[in-house]
């Protein structure tokens, strides 16, 4: 709800969305304006509450027994991998750059405790 009176400083309060709105006059003098701004906070408002309290939930499949029955199986795989090939894409990625990102931090700490000779 907005408060019919400004505050001492001219800020007129949104208390429903904490937020302060605070139009003020090229006097300095504190006034309503021309309302364009208001009515986009209040249109603002009922759309997030009708958003909130009105949405519909998808009913998605329930997957868990799949997903217990791939994780458990006894076929040697460790668990990082069960998934299939994304996870070993995943894995291999992950793993290359790892073994890069060292090789290339041995590398400049090597070449910076060697100084460069000067002419």
């Amino acid at each position: 709800m907005l408060n019919q009176s400004p505050t001492e400083d001219g800020i007129y309060g949104l208390s429903s969305l904490g937020v302060q709105l605070c139009i003020r006059s090229r006097t300095g003098e504190s006034e309503r304006g021309s309302g364009t701004m208001f009515r986009h906070l209040q249109a603002l408002r009922q759309i997030s509450q009708r958003t909130i309290s009105s949405s519909s939930r998808r009913s998605l499949p329930n997957k868990v027994a799949e997903k217990q029955k791939l994780f458990q199986e006894d076929n040697g795989l460790p668990v990082h991998l069960k998934a299939g090939i994304s996870d070993l894409l995943l894995y291999r990625l992950t793993m290359g750059l790892t073994i890069f990102g060292s090789a290339y931090a041995v590398f400049e700490i090597v070449k910076a405790s060697f100084p460069k000779k000067q002419n």
